[in-house]
């Protein structure tokens, strides 16, 4: 793929971020995300995590803006949110990157560009066995990044041919919800792997894990899916391009 001077690759298509897409929207979008991760969070019945609003949003940025824009704006919000709030910042001030890592590879996937959404699956998968813990656990990342996977396999074909049916299609929450789980199997790549270098969370944990993630995740996804898709159809109509139309 080779990106021209405007930002577009050989075949025309946006990568960097939509044609109308004001840089002013990205910041507020960041903010966004910045505060929403200040907002209580809520129990999940049922399961050991909670629910983040500022969460749901970051696979959004990758979605609304594309890959590197939408990376650039959640890593401009996870910063921020952690400098107010260091105390959530558990990698210290890498933290953001978990969030970085997540809009990018649901940027990846809501853009067609499966070959690069992929790869950070399967890095994820790699970090995974070069540990001891992870070797022990390996039905985690066979049941989690698997689907993480398959989100892929599935949302990028949707998204490829998001012209050939209109927003409102459900085909169009379905790639939403692709999307964003790819997002968060992209980033718990690689902070399940900072978790076992850092913190040695033991292998029992992680075999317990691997039916309540891909569940945790399935929940944050339609969360993002919920908002998401309104948002889609509804920003293009106050002039707020976001989505893969915004770069045609």
């Amino acid at each position: 793929m080779r990106l021209m001077n405007d930002g577009t690759d050989s075949k025309g298509t946006t990568f960097f971020r939509g044609k109308g897409t004001h840089p002013a929207v990205l910041a507020v979008w960041a903010a966004l995300i910045a505060s929403a991760n200040l907002l209580p969070v809520i129990p999940m019945v049922g399961l050991s995590g909670t629910f983040n609003v500022g969460a749901i949003l970051v696979p959004l940025a990758g979605i609304f803006f594309g890959p590197l824009a939408g990376a650039l704006c959640a890593a401009i919000g996870a910063f921020i949110s952690q400098l107010i709030a260091p105390h959530s910042a558990w990698l210290g001030l890498a933290t953001f990157l978990v969030a970085t890592v997540n809009a990018f590879t649901a940027g990846c996937v809501a853009r067609g560009r499966w070959y690069l959404a992929l790869p950070v699956i399967l890095i994820g998968y790699a970090l995974w066995f070069l540990t001891p813990i992870g070797m022990e656990a390996a039905i985690f990342p066979l049941i989690f990044y698997t689907l993480g996977l398959l989100a892929v396999a599935v949302g990028s074909p949707i998204w490829m041919n998001a012209g050939r049916f209109g927003p409102k299609s459900p085909l169009r929450a379905v790639g939403v919800f692709a999307a964003a789980y790819a997002g968060f199997v992209g980033a718990a790549g690689l902070a399940n792997f900072a978790g076992i270098m850092l913190y040695k969370w033991p292998a029992a944990m992680w075999q317990g894990l691997a039916f309540v993630s891909p569940v945790e995740r399935a929940v944050f996804s339609l969360g993002a899916t919920i908002i998401g898709v309104p948002l889609l159809i509804s920003l293009p109509k106050i002039g707020v391009r976001v989505g893969p139309e915004a770069a045609e």
